[in-house]
């Protein structure tokens, strides 16, 4: 159990430090995971930790290394964090230290690691003194421009007190350039590159924003006694009883404050969006409303579709859990074969996409899915599955089900083939590692032992979703990136450049 972590101060200009953590490479390397996670924000709720922490707890799918909540009150802000699971982190003795007689406001956030790694100190909400008073942050994204933010900083002798790319946020918005200006947040949102939904807790608000493109999910809902409450996923606002209003708009600045809820654009919306389309393929509970849309409906379309573009003959259909379930459904009510659950998860493990290491994944997987041989034997099995990365967990799974007695399998994925790194917030490791950068689909189902595989065709993905085509992010099956990685900006107000490449 992690105690609270006091606030610190961000010097503008510290010299000859020896704390100062060397900077990143210039360009991001997908070395370790990069960051998707989950944010709560909650104004003026008398029981707005508890809230927090159970909005946190809907969210855990987005992030299992860490969480935290921060709380401000009439005494300043304080926090509660720490590496885990939410239930780990937080016991009632800890939710009663933020639960404060003059609790104004809350912040939360899930985690895994990002740019930086699964590091305690990396764990959000950051909470920082700075020249203008306390302030919490928590955010879902990843920017790519974060590392020349950063050296640009060092170099001017500024302490770095993590390795992740949020803390180069609170760094600009305390710098004399950016609170010179009319609105010192706007001015420093305009400088980031990349996906960004973020939730900033002050003394008497929290500001929302949400970068241009709108990569990342992020609505806005409110509690039936009327209080505003923000959330990454829709899931969270069911579980707390609150209602959803709208989603927070690409380049929006949204206000929580004793007044109610106000508004302003920090920069237009992108004449084309972004929204991550694999946040429908895998990422977000399939309870959830994301872009618009829920998310069971769309996987279950993704697979309806699959069983058009690729028909075999079978005994069943049969999901891969938990995340195949909903699009075997579909292939199942599409095709009309028998759907027939063979595979039993444990659900006492986490995912074995999001954990840090290769060796904690395979550990993961040999404890997470048993196959029962009895229903698998002798049977002609489609097995469907959301994805395949590495494909070392899947290949695994496809000779355990083989083992079992299955007489054919042919597997089938609701998404095309994942041949590049995600830059904007998914983890997908090294570009050498995914199965798909160097083999074609004959050469991977070779891989993994099966009698035929399909990945459902991108034109087919997004026939299942419900935005135009351009209005997403697919680069990490077409390498269609929606920004220049090889070149983030490290100063100036950078969003309108951004805005005219892309669109």
């Amino acid at each position: 159990m992690s105690l609270p972590r006091a606030s610190r101060s961000i010097p503008l200009r510290v010299l000859n430090s020896d704390s100062t953590p060397p900077p990143p490479s210039h360009i991001p390397h997908l070395d370790t995971p990069k960051e998707k996670c989950g944010v709560v924000g909650i104004w003026n709720h008398p029981d707005a930790v508890n809230l927090t922490y159970l909005a946190l707890y809907a969210q855990q799918h987005r992030g299992q290394e860490s969480a935290g909540i921060a709380a401000a009150s009439n005494d300043g802000l304080t926090s509660h964090l720490g590496m885990g699971l939410v239930a780990d982190v937080f016991d009632p003795a800890a939710l009663a230290r933020l639960q404060t007689p003059t609790l104004r406001g809350t912040i939360g956030h899930n985690r895994y690691s990002t740019s930086g790694g699964s590091l305690e100190c990396n764990a959000q909400p950051l909470l920082e003194s700075c020249v203008f008073g306390q302030i919490a942050l928590a955010h879902n994204g990843n920017l790519i421009n974060a590392s020349a933010i950063r050296e640009n900083f060092s170099d001017q002798g500024h302490i770095f007190h993590t390795t992740s790319d949020t803390e180069v946020i609170l760094h600009l918005l305390a710098s004399p350039e950016q609170q010179q200006t009319t609105d010192p947040l706007g001015a420093t949102l305009r400088r980031l590159q990349g996906a960004f939904s973020l939730v900033f807790l002050f003394h008497d608000r929290i500001e929302v924003a949400r970068d241009p493109w709108g990569w990342r999910p992020l609505v806005l809902g409110k509690m039936p006694t009327g209080e505003p409450v923000v959330v990454s996923e829709t899931v969270a606002l069911d579980v707390i009883g609150a209602t959803l209003v709208r989603e927070i708009q690409p380049g929006e600045i949204v206000t929580l404050s004793d007044a109610g809820v106000s508004s302003r654009h920090f920069a237009d919306s992108a004449e084309r969006q972004a929204h991550c389309v694999f946040e429908h393929v895998y990422f977000a509970s399939p309870a959830s409303d994301v872009f618009g849309q829920n998310v069971l409906q769309a996987r279950e379309q993704m697979g309806a579709v699959l069983s058009q573009e690729a028909p075999v003959q079978a005994d069943y259909v049969m999901p891969m859990p938990d995340s195949g379930r909903s699009a075997a459904n579909g292939y199942a009510c599409a095709s009309g074969i028998p759907y027939r659950e063979g595979i039993v998860p444990n659900r006492y493990v986490g995912r074995t996409f999001i954990k840090p290491t290769q060796e904690e994944r395979k550990a993961a997987v040999r404890l997470k899915l048993n196959v029962v041989s009895s229903i698998v034997a002798g049977k002609r099995l489609i097995v469907v599955d959301d994805s395949i990365v590495r494909g070392t967990t899947t290949r695994e799974k496809m000779h355990q089900i083989r083992s079992a007695g299955a007489l054919e399998i042919h597997l089938r994925i609701s998404c095309p083939p994942i041949r590049h790194p995600c830059y904007f917030g998914v983890d997908f490791a090294k570009p050498a590692e995914l199965i798909a950068r160097s083999r074609n689909v004959e050469e991977i189902r070779e891989f993994l032992g099966v009698d035929s595989l399909h990945f459902l065709s991108r034109e087919g993905l997004l026939s299942c979703v419900n935005r135009p085509p351009e209005s997403y992010c697919t680069a990490c099956y077409d390498g269609n990136y929606p920004l220049d990685i090889e070149n983030p900006i490290a100063t100036g107000d950078v969003l309108g450049d951004q805005l005219k490449m892309f669109s």
